[in-house]
């Protein structure tokens, strides 16, 4: 039995104590499970992304997983690569925005990242679980690792490219 509560809201609170735990962590980003095992399937959680955050390239593909991403607040940039790293699409998701998109569906194996355009993005995401640390996600080659030298301006590079290929 989990310590979690049968229902559990997604309100101001809850966004201000993960946007608290995100300034905190040295990644600038937390996730929130709302799955109570990583054996669970499928895998619903909140991702918490302060801006200036890096998300290496990645893709799940063995085993494959399709993810679903819908922005409850803030605003990214969802890119989408091929295999030589160049950008194949890229879109900018917003909350709340109108005819701008708010969510984005993927298919398994699609190297894919986020870059934070706001202050902060509050993120739903869904994937099959179960998650096992060693095959959950392969990093691209063509992209600097976390923490790795270069990131910084990797993620900058990144940030304009996405834009740029979105049309803004």
């Amino acid at each position: 039995m989990s310590d979690r509560p049968s229902a559990e809201l997604l309100n101001r609170a809850l966004f201000d104590s993960l946007l608290a735990k995100a300034a905190a962590s040295p990644r600038r980003r937390i996730n929130h499970n709302f799955h109570t095992s990583m054996a669970d399937n499928p895998h619903r959680f909140l991702n918490v992304m302060l801006h200036g955050t890096y998300i290496t390239p990645h893709r799940h593909l063995k085993p494959p997983k399709s993810e679903s991403f819908v922005l409850l607040e803030g605003r990214l940039g969802f890119v989408l690569f091929r295999e030589d790293g160049e950008i194949d699409q890229a879109h900018i998701l917003e909350a709340g925005a109108g005819a701008i998109p708010v969510g984005i569906d993927i298919l398994p194996g699609l190297w894919h990242s986020i870059v934070v355009l706001s202050e902060h993005a509050v993120c739903f995401e869904v994937k099959p679980g179960p998650y096992e640390p060693s095959d959950d996600k392969e990093f691209a080659p063509f992209a600097p690792a976390e923490g790795a030298p270069g990131a910084p301006e990797y993620l900058a590079e990144l940030t304009q490219r996405a834009l740029q290929k979105a049309g803004r």
